[in-house]
């Protein structure tokens, strides 16, 4: 087995070219787990681990979004400054595993695997996330009700690294909560993500691992917002 130690985005992007089908592993923590259990085998292997752009996140008070770099860890969502600003994302994040998948694992290899028990995923999806790819002959975002496609099975093309993921900043409630086998350190059994975009008069709710992919409940959302809109509105007495 040979092992590509990216420290660059474009070093990273060169040894996929030369070997499509090498893996890219950011934590390892849903890969290794297949390796454990004889699932898959791997030969080669790209490792993100030491590409610093992948770890870096900003805020954008222009667009008023926040770009989430894919290899930022769950650690560092649950706690602050970043869990300010996507409360439901730290919320998921605090519910993925132990400290030391938290501190391994990232939203970028959620995507990679694309698991419908991800636990970053239904917020991606109620949060209308973009996901940005790159690969030697450019980039592309892709929308992430776009990227995730199956069981395991997302859009990005073999010679495409996920550098990024972009979701705008809302105003109003966010929360994520699971169900498993037990309370802590367990997959999701179901999953759900609520948001209420207070500015934009909208509610979105993502359910997870309930369906071969994250679904996005848009009949449900509709009749939300239509109560929400009601909510602090006086009663109208009859005369």
């Amino acid at each position: 087995m040979s092992i590509t130690n990216a420290t660059t985005v474009d070093e990273a992007l060169a040894a996929l070219r030369a070997n499509p089908l090498a893996r890219l592993i950011q934590g390892g923590t849903d890969l290794m787990v297949e390796v454990n259990l004889n699932r898959t085998k791997i030969e080669d292997v790209v490792s993100l681990r030491r590409v610093a752009e992948l770890r870096r996140w900003h805020v954008d008070e222009e667009s008023n979004t926040l770009r989430l770099g894919a290899g930022v860890p769950y650690a560092e969502m649950e706690r602050a400054p970043l869990c300010d600003y996507v409360p439901a994302l730290a919320e998921a994040a605090r519910t993925v595993g132990s400290p030391q998948i938290r501190a391994a694992g990232s939203l970028g290899g959620n995507l990679g695997t694309c698991s419908p028990a991800g636990d970053g995923l239904p917020v991606v999806s109620a949060l209308d996330a973009v996901v940005h790819l790159r690969s030697h002959d450019g980039s592309r975002d892709v929308s992430v009700h776009d990227f995730m496609i199956g069981v395991k099975r997302n859009a990005r093309h073999t010679d495409e690294l996920i550098v990024a993921v972009t979701v705008p900043l809302v105003t109003g409630f966010q929360g994520y909560a699971k169900v498993g086998t037990r309370n802590a350190m367990v997959i999701s059994a179901a999953s759900a993500c609520l948001v209420h975009d207070a500015a934009a008069g909208a509610v979105r709710l993502a359910l997870g691992a309930v369906a071969p992919t994250v679904v996005r409940t848009r009949a449900a959302e509709a009749w939300l917002a239509s109560e929400t809109s009601l909510i602090g509105t006086p009663s109208v007495s009859e005369p």
